[in-house]
């Protein structure tokens, strides 16, 4: 096959094709468009028109609701869990605070010298009544509230009973270290305090004790605790015991037949100190008992009547 082409001037050119170049040359000119052009619109109709079904839609919905469903629950059980948890460190510390409080309730029934069976602190107190058709559901913030308000009432209540355990802390040093109570179980005051006629000189003078009268050998005990300061004889005063008692206070235990105790030694309240003897000035068997503040003697029966 021969094609002439014919350009604008009067000039010829020609040029030989063959059929498999004229076949090619068809392809590229009108097939391949054509089937572009045929697949392009095939493929916009099958677009436009394509429509999924309802239940493929129901699908899709309940798949969407049912993950974000599922993302909620896990996000609900996370905050759940945080609340627990820390709901779970402040019920400990509200245990804790408990013990302890039960731990002070027991030191301060023993202080106070209470009856450990109505103070009980190892047991559930004893509540009751009848049944409530009235009941309501708790919410977490209720029980976060009312959490709250046990947390505040412990520490509460746990400030007043330390306050309560100071208080009786200070009364029972206090009883201890006051001078209080007789120091023979057995007697009659012979002599009191303040002046008097000397039983040797028959002059005035001032007794600055009081004299117990009492059988010989018995037992003297201290009014209060204290430190033993004498244990020896005196001049005038025969075998003496000086206790120190703390805050200004001094009791001393005189004429006595010998002393139990030795300078330095720690004395409770009740502890014998010294026997009933009638060392030193003495007309006979008693117990000259003197107590002293800041330095001075004042009157014993004052303590010797004390009740704490």
């Amino acid at each position: 096959m021969q094609i002439i082409l014919v350009p604008g001037n009067a000039s010829r050119r020609s040029c030989c094709l063959t059929k498999k170049g004229f076949a090619l040359l068809v392809t590229l000119i009108v097939i391949i468009p054509v089937a572009v052009g045929i697949g392009a619109y095939r493929f916009g109709v099958s677009y436009a028109t394509y429509q999924p079904s309802a239940e493929q839609l129901r699908l899709a919905y309940v798949q969407t609701t049912l993950e974000n469903g599922q993302r909620q629950v896990q996000q609900a059980e996370r905050s759940v869990e945080r609340q627990l948890d820390t709901l779970g460190r402040r019920l400990g510390h509200v245990q804790a605070h408990l013990l302890r409080l039960n731990a002070l309730g027991r030191r301060l029934t023993d202080m106070a010298s209470l009856d450990p069976n109505e103070f009980d602190f190892d047991l559930e107190p004893a509540v009751g009544g009848p049944s409530n058709s009235s009941v309501q559901d708790q919410s977490a913030a209720d029980l976060i509230a009312a959490l709250e308000a046990l947390e505040r009432s412990v520490q509460d209540k746990r400030g007043e009973l330390d306050i309560l355990e100071t208080l009786l802390m200070d009364h029972e040093l206090h009883s201890k270290q006051f001078p209080h109570g007789w120091p023979v179980s057995d007697g009659w005051i012979s002599s009191g305090y303040g002046y008097r006629n000397d039983p040797f000189s028959g002059k005035r003078s001032f007794h600055t004790g009081v004299d117990i009268a009492t059988k010989p050998g018995a037992p003297i005990h201290a009014v209060a605790a204290g430190v033993v300061t004498v244990s020896s004889a005196r001049s005038g005063y025969g075998v003496m015991v000086e206790v120190n008692h703390g805050k200004g206070y001094v009791t001393r235990y005189a004429h006595a037949l010998k002393a139990d105790v030795e300078t330095g030694d720690r004395v409770k309240k009740g502890d014998v100190v010294a026997i009933v003897g009638s060392t030193g000035r003495s007309t006979g068997a008693h117990l000259h008992f003197e107590v002293l503040h800041n330095g001075k003697a004042v009157n014993p029966l004052k303590y010797i009547r004390a009740s704490l």
